[in-house]
């Protein structure tokens, strides 16, 4: 699902107009990205987004061979909460047979 689909779910289930659960969506992204900067944000049932550091190492140019260092830097881990992960690990319904 991309971003305008999700819009799109969004709007439906909320009686807004698309554009009107676009912004929120936006509004809601946007809030994300400049909490997780300065701390964990935590969506109950759903998973908590977090800023990790990696620190520099040395990589491997898969072309060449070489080794390559590669800097520090920062990225966003996502843990699956709870609910995300029990919803994703149902078991599949068997088929029904037919006589």
């Amino acid at each position: 699902m991309r971003k305008p689909e999700l819009a799109a779910v969004i709007a439906e289930k909320t009686d807004l107009t698309k554009d009107q659960a676009n912004e929120v969506l936006n509004a809601i992204l946007e809030s994300i990205t400049q909490a997780v900067n300065n701390d964990t944000v935590t969506l109950v049932g759903f998973g908590t987004f977090e800023k990790r550091h990696r620190g520099a190492r040395t990589g491997k140019n898969p072309q060449t061979g070489e080794p390559v260092k590669i800097k520090a830097s920062n990225t966003v881990a996502f843990k699956p909460g709870k609910n995300l992960r029990d919803s994703i690990n149902v078991p599949a319904k068997p088929a029904k047979k037919t006589k």
